[in-house]
């Protein structure tokens, strides 16, 4: 968006917190950033409000807007079949249109009457192979040897809880699996320092080393579709605030925390949470995975095969465009008819 020229106000930086526990020394922040939000909206000529994901601050923005009369077309809806259903039932209320990247989500919109649609998954307009050569030449990787990529996470919160488990694991694989290279997927907007738990390879080429890798150890999150596209083998694990832990077991409805496994239905990667991200059985788990002859490894490619499958066609973003200028159109349409109607 910065790059198309938008106006940023706040960067991912300042806006990369989640869970519950994490959030509370933030909240000062967050009002602020609200009440200029407003006042934006309140003093501006806004033809439509595109609120993108983030329902913690958007879906305030969005009822916001609506109260104002600006037309809303909320992008990546709420995670309504985790937790908080209620919100679906709000969100169709005051949305013109609700644009879901997930195929099983339009029907949790359209029981309250939500214009829901579902564009495909955002991912699938990226180019998912890379450059896996050249990564490996710039790294000095040996292609004849297996590779494990780690992706721990693209905030500084999440590496400092991912960081040292995940370095215990790939050293107990290196231990287990002769010649295994290590890298490591870091994002470019946060400092060197914040990945100094793990002291392999690293490189900001996210989308070449998915094609590269042999298998992946990742976090939960966007990251096991952008796996399950690539068709890259892999397993999950996550850990969080103990408190945001305990009040997600008591919120959360769904059986898997992987994206992957939600979009399949069944679980298709092994997820470890919390307590369970043990070096022994996420090392036990992605062990097979790092051989090529492996039958757990074939089949994980054809799991991975059919999420992908499932996740529709490539062109999100022009399909959320046509709603956004159908909605324009309709919004001038109503306009010019109340104003025919006046005395």
């Amino acid at each position: 968006m910065a790059e198309a020229g938008v106006r940023i106000l706040s960067g991912l930086r300042d806006l990369s917190v989640m869970g519950f526990a994490e959030v509370v020394h933030r909240l000062g922040f967050f009002r602020r950033l609200e009440r200029r939000l407003r006042r934006l909206l309140k003093a501006g000529r806004f033809d439509i409000v595109l609120p993108v994901d983030y329902p913690g601050l958007n879906l305030r923005i969005a009822r916001y807007a609506a109260r104002l009369g600006v037309p809303v077309l909320y992008y990546i809806g709420p995670q309504v079949w985790a937790w908080k259903a209620r919100r679906a039932r709000h969100l169709s209320r005051i949305a013109n249109g609700i644009a879901l990247i997930l195929p099983f989500e339009p029907e949790l919109y359209l029981t309250h009457g939500g214009r829901a649609v579902f564009v495909g998954h955002p991912l699938l307009d990226e180019s998912p192979s890379g450059d896996p050569e050249g990564l490996a030449e710039e790294l000095g990787l040996d292609r004849g040897r297996p590779v494990l990529a780690l992706f721990p996470g693209s905030r500084e919160q999440e590496l400092e809880r991912h960081g040292r488990p995940f370095a215990d694991i790939a050293r107990e694989l290196q231990r287990r699996v002769p010649g295994l290279q290590i890298v490591v997927s870091r994002v470019s907007f946060l400092p060197s320092a914040a990945y100094r738990s793990l002291p392999f390879r690293t490189t900001t080429d996210a989308h070449s080393l998915r094609a590269l890798a042999t298998a992946g150890l990742v976090k939960s999150g966007t990251g096991t579709l952008e796996a399950a596209l690539a068709g890259m083998p892999f397993v999950v694990a996550y850990v969080t605030h103990p408190l945001t832990y305990l009040l997600a077991r008591r919120l959360v409805r769904v059986p898997f925390i992987a994206l992957a496994n939600l979009v399949a239905g069944r679980g298709v990667v092994q997820e470890f949470l919390q307590h369970d991200v043990t070096t022994r059985t996420v090392t036990d788990a992605l062990e097979p995975l790092l051989d090529e002859t492996s039958t757990a490894r074939h089949r994980a490619i054809a799991d991975l095969a059919e999420v992908r499958s499932a996740l529709g066609t490539p062109g999100a973003a022009t399909r959320v465009v046509d709603m956004m200028s159908e909605i324009l159109n309709e919004t001038a349409a109503g306009r010019r008819r109340a104003s025919a109607q006046r005395p």
